[in-house]
């Protein structure tokens, strides 16, 4: 066991921080297996950050094939993080691998999967990322749907107008809701998505929603 492996080992979350913010301040390709592996245990919020920062401050050619493979791993959170840490790296070439995870059995990796496929997503891509995120318009709880909601509004006002506007012809009312809650947060960010969600009820349910093309 390195001494890297040693800390990270420690049941003291500091210690754990600590150790990853060395590896960091100090970037060795010989603490790339530590890092990568302990994101698929590491508990901490904030420990996963700082591994996915110490990563980040390594060769980007040897740290995107290692985490790219963790997204075959059957713990989520290996997944989840890999996901996480792609898109702060932003080398497109992972993005086939990360797109594949849009259809993962987990729900938490998918959300993780929406923001990594927006981060990389080539231009060629965007119109299909976009039918493939819209498609989830309406399931899930608040949280599913705000993640939603924030990752369309990511790809920007031309890529989702036609997503947008064909939701709100759909026949579920809760997909019409989610499409204009979404139309909402992308046009006015600061009256939030709760506020927003209440109002395209209000105006679904009024037989007055607006598609994105006016």
């Amino acid at each position: 066991m390195t001494g890297l492996e040693a800390a990270f080992a420690d049941p003291d979350a500091s210690v754990r921080l600590n150790a990853a913010m060395s590896a960091g301040i100090n970037p060795s390709p010989l603490d790339l297996d530590a890092l990568v592996g302990r994101c698929a245990t590491e508990p901490d919020f904030q420990v996963r950050e700082m591994l996915t920062w110490a990563l980040l401050r390594l060769p980007s050619e040897i740290v995107v094939p290692r985490v790219v493979g963790e997204l075959q791993r059957a713990e989520p959170q290996a997944r989840s993080q890999a996901l996480h840490t792609l898109s702060k790296i932003g080398d497109g070439s992972a993005w086939s691998a990360v797109a594949a995870r849009l259809d993962d059995d987990d729900p938490d990796v998918v959300r993780t999967a929406w923001y990594a496929a927006v981060a990389l997503v080539p231009e060629n891509q965007r119109g299909w990322l976009a039918s493939k995120l819209a498609a989830q318009f309406g399931r899930g709880d608040r949280e599913t749907q705000l993640s939603l909601s924030r990752a369309l509004v990511g790809l920007g006002e031309d890529t989702i107008a036609p997503v947008l506007s064909a939701a709100a012809e759909h026949k579920d009312e809760a997909v019409r809701q989610h499409a204009a809650a979404t139309e909402q947060l992308l046009r006015d960010p600061s009256l939030g998505f709760d506020a927003g969600l209440y109002r395209a009820r209000r105006e679904v349910g009024l037989g007055r929603i607006r598609s994105a093309k006016g």
